[in-house]
């Protein structure tokens, strides 16, 4: 691709980017609420609208609740394939009183876009369209098939993604997925998130005796519930911060010495992240740094307890029921299924003589990895040193996208996360922004990834 061609149609069209976003970000498509289906209905159709002007094949489908929008963009169908996801549905904006400026209403100041929706996700995809426009508007073709699949359900849990996704997995067919719906690790810091981690999600439920009973007269002599969860739970760890569930670091791998590397070449200040979040002292398991807990080592976490008299004042009783939530985040190599059966049995035999165990399963997320030396991971750190004049930083993030392992399982497709927002932009929150210089840089980088993608 002529870069001085590039450069300068960016350059010249960056004023009418930014007011199609502004256009875009005025659409309120809040997916939780009845009264938005006419919003919703009209951000699709403005995407459709947009990808059509650029030569796609592209259409709004229907979902039993919000349409999906997608596009394609066949040049030839022995050139690689890349499909690229977003998603055009935002958080509701209240509390409405603590927004400095209407949150459909966006204005421009101090450098950011502000707006619901301009982290999360409408200025990350859209910046991806803008790429496309920009790649073909100064090369004859691009050297890669393009497919678009922007959904409007993914603030809700995305509840209908992976049917759609399962009935059109031939149509949806790719070499590689590219998702821009996250944070770089720090402000000019260009980011390629490589490995998410998984989930299971359980709740327990115990029963120590057939009603509440009188602390007086039974005291001593019967189960306590909260007693008995409590030793079950503080048994679920041992001195060193490890789980106790047998086999649970069994397919756990080292870090390798490249990762370890690029571990360290991260900007990452753990007594800052600690004090963010009114932490005095850290925890977790022994001999690892605080970057590696929450990004390369598996964990299981309590997440919720309930049980025994909750209301003012006192009550004298031994309570016969109690309850937790409990999640494990998976990593590379471990399987969501071995762990919910490693799990479920571990707390099982936890359980003492005369306990009722009831496990109730909410959730089972593969953890996800992409190979370094996958060609559309190494076209997108390519268009990202050169766009922002420096080697990007090959992240990790301790959270679950099932999106991501949504296409790894049904489409057998990697899936490359290049991050263009920060955990700054208030995403969720009153007063979301989205900086402008990273809006255009992801444009920029999105032409280059079309075309060098292509070409490897």
């Amino acid at each position: 691709m002529p870069e001085q061609k590039l450069t300068e149609y960016l350059r010249s069209n960056s004023g009418r980017f930014t007011e199609e976003l502004i256009e875009l970000l005025s659409i309120p498509s809040v997916s939780t609420d009845p009264e938005r289906h006419p919003d919703m209905q009209h951000a699709a159709e403005f995407i459709q609208s947009e990808l059509a002007r650029l030569g796609f094949r592209a259409e709004v489908r229907p979902t039993p609740l919000h349409p999906v929008v997608y596009a394609e963009l066949i040049s030839d169908p022995a050139l690689p394939t890349l499909l690229v996801y977003g998603h055009y549905d935002v958080q509701p904006p209240e509390p409405l009183e603590e927004w400095e400026t209407d949150p459909f209403e966006p204005v421009i100041r101090d450098g950011q876009i502000w707006a619901r929706g301009a982290s999360d996700d409408k200025g990350q995809f859209y910046a991806h369209i803008k790429g496309v426009e920009a790649a073909l508007a100064t090369q004859a073709s691009l050297p890669v098939n393009l497919k678009f699949l922007i959904e409007g359900e993914e603030e809700i849990g995305s509840p209908n993604l992976d049917e759609y996704i399962r009935m059109n997995r031939d149509e949806l067919a790719a070499d590689a997925v590219l998702v821009s719906d996250g944070a770089m690790v720090a402000p000019g810091v260009p980011t390629l998130t490589r490995a998410l981690r998984g989930l299971v999600y359980i709740e327990v439920r115990i029963r120590t005796a057939a009603r509440d009973l009188h602390s007086g007269a039974y005291g001593g002599a019967v189960p306590n519930a909260i007693h008995v969860l409590s030793d079950m739970i503080s048994a679920l760890h041992d001195e060193n911060g490890r789980v106790t569930v047998p086999g649970f670091y069994d397919r756990v791998a080292e870090l390798s010495d490249e990762e370890q590397a690029q571990l360290k070449e991260v900007p990452f200040d753990a007594d800052r992240f600690l004090e963010q979040v009114g932490v005095t002292a850290e925890t977790g398991e022994a001999g690892r740094s605080v970057l590696e807990r929450i990004w390369t080592r598996p964990t299981l976490d309590v997440n919720g307890i309930a049980a025994g008299f909750q209301g003012e004042g006192s009550k004298t009783v031994i309570p016969a029921t109690a309850m937790a939530k409990i999640s494990c985040r998976l990593v590379p190599q471990q399987d969501k299924d071995e762990i919910m059966s490693a799990l479920t049995a571990h707390i099982r035999a936890l359980a003492p003589a005369g306990t009722e165990v009831e496990i109730l399963e909410f959730g089972r997320a593969q953890p996800a990895q992409t190979p370094a030396d996958f060609p559309a991971l190494q076209a997108a750190a390519s268009a990202l040193r050169d766009v922002w004049g420096r080697e990007p930083v090959h992240a990790r993030t301790g959270g679950s996208i099932p999106v991501v392992n949504t296409f790894q399982e049904l489409l057998g497709a990697p899936v490359v996360l290049l991050d263009m927002g920060l955990e700054t932009d208030n995403l969720h929150a009153p007063n979301e922004h989205f900086s402008l210089d990273g809006y255009q840089r992801g444009i920029h980088a999105a032409a280059l990834i079309y075309a060098r993608f292509g070409q490897d």
